[in-house]
Order: C-alpha cells, then sequence, then structure tokens
C-alpha cells in the first residue's frame, strides 16, 4: 500500500516560478537487499526539481514500455517553485532479474525526454 501526499509550502506573495522549462532530475533506486531475497522487486524513481508540474514518469523494463505495477505520486511543490515526484515499480524477482536494464523516463510535451536506467547485475547482493 502506498501514501501519496500532496504538500504546499507557503510562499510569499513575492514568489515567481521559475522561468521556463526546468528538467528534472531523475534518481533509481533498486530493491532493497531483503526485499531480493524474496519473491518481489520494488524499484522506486525520484524526480526532483522540475517545472512545469505535468512531466510524466514512465518506466521501460529493458526495451518495453509497462505500466503494470506502477504507482506515481502527485507533484510536491518545494518553496523553490520546482516540483519533485516519485514512482514505483513492483516486479516479480524474477523478472527483476531476467531485465536486463530498468529506466525511469521523464517527459513532456515538445521536451526530449530525461531518462536514468539501471542495470540489476550490477546492483549489489
Amino acid at each position: 500500500m502506498f501514501v501519496h501526499l500532496y504538500l504546499f509550502f507557503g510562499l510569499s506573495s513575492t514568489f515567481s516560478p521559475p522561468a521556463g522549462v526546468v528538467r528534472p532530475t531523475l534518481t533509481v533506486l533498486p530493491p532493497s537487499k531483503e526485499e531480493d531475497k524474496q519473491s518481489s522487486a520494488t524499484v522506486v524513481c525520484l524526480a526532483t526539481g522540475g517545472f512545469p508540474s505535468n512531466w510524466n514518469l514512465g518506466w521501460k523494463v529493458g526495451s518495453t514500455s509497462t505500466s503494470s505495477g506502477v504507482s506515481t505520486s502527485l507533484e510536491v511543490l518545494g518553496t523553490d517553485g520546482r516540483y519533485s515526484w516519485s514512482s514505483t515499480l513492483s516486479l516479480s524477482a524474477d523478472q527483476w532479474k531476467k531485465a536486463g536494464s530498468v529506466s525511469c523516463e521523464a517527459s513532456l510535451s515538445g521536451q526530449s525526454p530525461v531518462t536514468q536506467t539501471l542495470d540489476p547485475d550490477h546492483c549489489s547482493e
């Protein structure tokens, strides 16, 4: 079960959002060592510092886009006027081990996507 929080930080009346598009920074976190010993694997993608708020997070397992087992949070507005999001991808341990690569991609219409890839073979056991 995932709890999605929408946080709004108080902004002064002199606050102005960033001018133009700001590409988020992506960080992809592998399953925990404890989870990897079980039958499931949850991969987390953190997208931070993007603007505007409508960047979309998506997943690829190998070269195939997937929406199965995906849960994405609402955007969180920071005090700097930029947004952050998170997305989780739930896989079976077998899918994780055979994936070859797992990629998180942030996309916004009219912009080239931001991609971060994780290689299951190179994650510490």
